[in-house]
């Protein structure tokens, strides 16, 4: 069940009981085991397909609005699939704009997971700029958990996730068991270059973030996102004072 905000955007509410139907763990890791290996090298829209015809409507997407390339994938292959924004008060107007967007012109229900503090009720708690000084705290808080509660009716859901995005993420595999979560991920342009993507946007006049053209090479809350120089990993802008180059929601 969900409640519609005055902008019409889905606010998740997870009170409800998880059906005992749903499919087992162990069952689970064998569907995902063996697409794995049946889908590597296979088109993106057709393991989209697959993830849809797969897990119906215990299937979702999640997209951080960066682009909505996969959230485009999937409005073709499941036109009304969930797809699952992580509003955690702090993003980028841009960012914003792009989830409007998709909210407008996308076959999608675009559902918006909020973390259970505000920013605000979270200084409060914990003191101002957590970011600054706890940045694996403040992802836990604002996207690592949301992200938990948004994932508990389903079984399966997909990642824009792509092999040449950064080191830590080289040998990200098209489907994957994530025995965390007891999930399914699926990642359908896990093999896609940069040219993959900008072609696709281009193809379908995808939403992108406007903040790519402004030398941003990855995009995630502001207060943790710089632009990046030329030659970086297009990664090295987030957590720049850090070492840290992941929120914990894909590892």
């Amino acid at each position: 069940m969900s409640l519609l905000n005055a902008s019409g955007l889905s606010l998740i509410n997870l009170s409800e009981p998880a059906d005992s139907t749903r499919r087992k763990p162990a069952e689970l890791k064998a569907l995902a085991d063996t697409a794995a290996q049946e889908l590597e090298g296979a088109p993106a829209e057709e393991i989209a397909k697959w993830a849809a015809d797969t897990f119906g409507e215990r299937f979702c997407v999640t997209s951080s609005m960066a682009d909505a390339v996969v959230a485009h994938l999937f409005s073709r292959a499941a036109p009304g699939v969930d797809v699952v924004f992580l509003d955690t008060g702090l993003h980028f107007p841009e960012t914003l704009k792009v989830r409007d967007t998709v909210i407008r012109t996308m076959n999608v229900n675009v559902r918006s997971v909020r973390p259970r503090l505000t920013v605000g009720q979270q200084d409060g708690e914990y003191g101002p700029r957590l970011f600054a000084r706890s940045p694996d705290e403040c992802c836990f808080l604002r996207k690592v958990e949301p992200l938990e509660r948004a994932l508990a009716d389903y079984d399966s859901w997909a990642t824009g996730l792509r092999r040449d995005e950064s080191p830590t993420r080289a040998n990200t595999p098209v489907v994957a068991f994530d025995a965390k979560k007891g999930k399914v991920k699926v990642n359908p342009i896990a093999a896609w270059t940069q040219d993959d993507v900008d072609a696709y946007i281009s193809r379908w006049n995808v939403p992108v973030n406007e903040l790519f053209k402004k030398g941003y090479g990855s995009i995630g809350c502001w207060p943790c996102t710089r632009r990046t120089k030329a030659g970086e990993d297009p990664r090295a802008g987030r957590w720049a004072m850090f070492e840290k180059t992941e929120c914990g929601l894909h590892v």
